[in-house]
């Protein structure tokens, strides 16, 4: 089964929307692999995950019901494997898992999320494909500085729109789960938190009530703290450099 590769489960966790009313999740598998075995609906709850529901996979189906507090990002797991994550909100949510692509539909957010992830994943998938691109082109006679310069331009257009996409989404859920979580998701493939370009466009038109938010704070304060390190290593290095 293909895992949904773009959202790193580590930084997900329940945000803002109150909401007193149920969920309903129907889900469907064509996975024998999942036949007869138990999946977990989990939430960060502070520092740890917890089990919040659960339901055993019969004959390609399984089911869950309950009472939402509020409107939060969660992810399924089977055992400790996680699978893929959703919106837990009011309203009857459709859960389709197959060998080919895994699928949330049914409420608002989750159709929002899902839609983003297939558009950001044939995204990437298009980059990836460049370097093929490239080989293909050589092989075929064309020069290669030619074809590098050509692919570089094709390279800087596809991220600009990549970058461009990511931050509209972002901007258009600020004030739900799905804007801080995508947020988060971004942060955690850096090697340690610091704002690059992209990351501080989509700072400087945030809200309050996203800038506020616990996770998108701790790591606005660490970035902010690694630049300072960053600025003050470079400089020692430049006085370094003048002294020799």
């Amino acid at each position: 089964m293909k895992w949904i590769q773009f959202l790193p489960l580590s930084v997900l966790f329940p945000l803002l929307s109150s909401c007193t009313q149920g969920y309903k999740i129907e889900g469907t598998s064509s996975a024998s692999s999942l036949d007869g075995r138990m999946l977990y609906i989990q939430c960060l709850r502070g520092d740890k995950w917890e089990k919040i529901d659960s339901a055993e996979v019969v004959h390609g189906k399984f089911c869950m019901k309950g009472k939402v507090d509020s409107t939060q990002m969660v992810a399924l797991y089977m055992g400790d494997v996680s699978i893929m994550p959703f919106v837990l909100e009011s309203g009857k949510i459709r859960i389709e898992l197959s060998d080919e692509k895994m699928d949330v539909s049914g409420t608002t957010l989750n159709k929002a999320l899902y839609t983003f992830i297939d558009k950001k994943n044939a995204m990437d998938l298009e980059l990836a494909g460049l370097d093929r691109k490239e080989a293909r082109m050589v092989l075929d006679g064309a020069d290669l500085n030619v074809v590098q310069q050509q692919l570089k331009h094709e390279q800087d257009s596809l991220l600009t729109a990549m970058n461009q996409y990511v931050k509209g989404f972002i901007a258009d859920n600020y004030e739900n789960a799905l804007g801080p979580s995508v947020f988060m998701m971004l942060c955690s493939s850096l090697p340690y938190p610091i704002l690059t370009p992209p990351l501080e466009e989509i700072i400087k038109d945030a809200p309050y009530s996203f800038k506020s938010n616990k996770l998108v704070q701790e790591f606005l304060t660490k970035a902010k703290e690694n630049r300072r390190l960053l600025d003050e290593q470079r400089l020692l290095e430049q006085n370094v450099g003048h002294s020799n």
